[in-house]
């Protein structure tokens, strides 16, 4: 029997935070760190990250087998995301098909992907940082539903297809769902 027990966490990661707990590099020492929201045993890992301007659910486990499965393409992923512009179905349906982006230098093309266009903006919280007003033109909201996770996948993606994204959350992992926890909220989860 294990002498010690793993745990796991479920955390909404704000906007302008780095998804890890320690800063060993110089350059960004004044960048905001996940280990304000709580105190976490030593040992943790964030299960794959969220970029500094990206929010929304992240897991975090003692656990090194349980971040390598929840990372492996058997788990879903998925992010609303506001683009800028009224996305088209053209677009759309590129980008459920897969596109070019680049990774670490080299071309890539995604997997086939679960994306729609929501009719309403979705309910979230306040950001930190604002993204912008009406006034420089519309933007619309898509649910991306995705298996991998390139370095900063869903912004390429979007990207490639005219849309840029403004604001990127993630709101499911696998059956674990971002519901209505608040920025910062940290979580007890049993995986």
């Amino acid at each position: 029997m294990d002498k010690f027990k793993h745990q796991h966490f479920a955390m909404y990661k704000p906007d302008g935070y780095l998804s890890q707990f320690t800063n060993n590099d110089v350059s960004k020492n004044k960048k905001k760190l996940l280990g304000e929201f709580y105190t976490f045993p030593k040992n943790i890992m964030a299960i794959g990250r969220l970029d500094e301007p990206s929010e929304g659910l992240l897991l975090l486990t003692t656990n090194g087998k349980t971040s390598e499965f929840i990372r492996s393409r058997k788990i879903e992923k998925e992010y609303l995301a506001q683009v800028d512009g009224n996305i088209t179905s053209k677009a759309i349906e590129m980008l459920k098909k897969g596109v070019e982006i680049s990774v670490e230098g080299k071309k890539y093309l995604t997997n086939p992907c679960e994306v729609s266009k929501l009719n309403e903006h979705p309910v979230l919280p306040k950001r930190n940082k604002k993204i912008r007003d009406d006034r420089h033109g519309p933007t619309s909201w898509i649910s991306i539903t995705i298996t991998e996770g390139k370095f900063r996948q869903v912004r390429k993606m979007t990207a490639a297809v005219g849309f840029p994204t403004l604001r990127l959350v993630r709101v499911r992992i696998g059956h674990i769902k971002l519901q209505n926890m608040i920025p910062g909220e940290v979580k007890k989860i049993n995986l």
